[in-house]
């Protein structure tokens, strides 16, 4: 029998599950089509940072986007009964004088002073950091894998999930749209870095970069703090913590490799030496769906305006999913409009 629903969506990462929620708490039915392949977000870092980059920037919109993430990942852990985000501070050790500088201006301007600590600390017996360590505020992690896990059996309890592959060539335009038994008002593509491969989408300027991330455990307890040194540090228990990533824009594979592995440690043991026996235990990879401008890409195709896309998140995944995926429900079930700077209309 066919199968009729408002939106078809194409992914079950963290846009295409979050995406699914929202349409869902509002009254719309759809169905979820998932590749059961390892998507970037299961393996994910999830972090939320406030404060990034060498500049020591805000987020973009982030006065916006952290209270509506953390909002987010509250409902979700009420509705689930289980915890998802673990707010915990952030350390950042300085590299340079020019780090030094920034802080010291950043800590100047009020709007900041949500996010940073004032004063600067000394370096700890663990923590190697000859210039010094800020505290970041606002900051910590999302557990990705097992918030999608939750969600991926809340969508088969409600008979809207299949694990299938999308074949494209069977999208059918002759009345309405369709795929295999299902028909939709509109098919959203939440595909993830596999959007380069889309013949509607696969214009758009993504910038795939493939990251590598460690999972090892520690014979001494670790400090509680997430570290971020250039590469981040992420406490899972009091024995177990996972580093990551590195940055490959060439080599776009999921294969773990030998040097993604050295350079992790490398890294790891010259801030924090004591680490040099932490035994591996789960190497991963995978391949952050980023674009041109580091903003995402939610909206119609120009032509065919019952297909949608609502990707492109790449490393801030985590932070800016909750809210967007609030704002595209409202463009689509009330037509409010999609900002110019994330809408994909600015590449069409």
């Amino acid at each position: 029998m066919t199968k009729h629903v408002d939106y078809l969506i194409i992914g079950q990462g963290l846009a295409g599950s979050l995406l699914s929620w929202e349409l869902i708490k509002q009254g719309s039915s759809i169905y979820l089509l998932d590749n059961q392949q390892e998507n970037a977000s299961q393996i994910a870092a999830g972090l939320i940072n406030p404060i990034t980059g060498m500049r020591l920037v805000k987020s973009n919109k982030l006065d916006t986007l952290l209270p509506c993430a953390k909002l987010t990942y509250k409902e979700l852990s009420q509705f689930f009964k289980q915890d998802f985000y673990i707010e915990k501070p952030m350390l950042r050790i300085l590299r340079n004088e020019k780090e030094i500088l920034k802080f010291q201006q950043r800590t100047q301007d009020r709007s900041y002073l949500d996010y940073l600590e004032t004063e600067l600390k000394s370096a700890t017996a663990s923590i190697r950091a000859p210039l010094g360590i800020i505290q970041q505020k606002q900051t910590g992690y999302l557990l990705t894998k097992q918030l999608l896990a939750c969600l991926k059996r809340f969508l088969q309890e409600n008979q809207c999930y299949q694990a299938s592959q999308f074949n494209y060539q069977e999208l059918h335009f002759d009345k309405g749209i369709s795929w295999q038994d299902i028909t939709a008002k509109k098919i959203i593509f939440c595909e993830g870095y596999q959007a380069i491969y889309n013949p509607w989408f696969k214009y758009l300027p993504f910038q795939l970069a493939k990251g590598e991330i460690l999972t090892l455990t520690a014979k001494q307890a670790l400090a509680p703090e997430l570290l971020n040194y250039g590469h981040w540090f992420i406490p899972l228990s009091e024995h177990q913590f996972r580093t990551g990533a590195t940055f490959d824009n060439i080599n776009l594979n999921i294969n773990p490799t030998d040097q993604g592995k050295n350079t992790l440690l490398k890294a790891l043991i010259q801030v924090m030496p004591m680490l040099d026996s932490a035994t591996i235990d789960k190497q991963q990879a995978n391949i952050r769906p980023t674009t041109l401008d580091k903003m995402p890409l939610i909206g119609l195709h120009p032509e065919h305006k019952n297909l949608a896309i609502f990707n492109g998140f790449g490393a801030k995944g985590s932070l800016q999913i909750p809210y967007y995926s609030k704002r595209f429900v409202q463009y689509l079930l009330h037509e409010h409009p999609i900002a110019a700077e994330v809408s994909c209309q600015r590449f069409f």
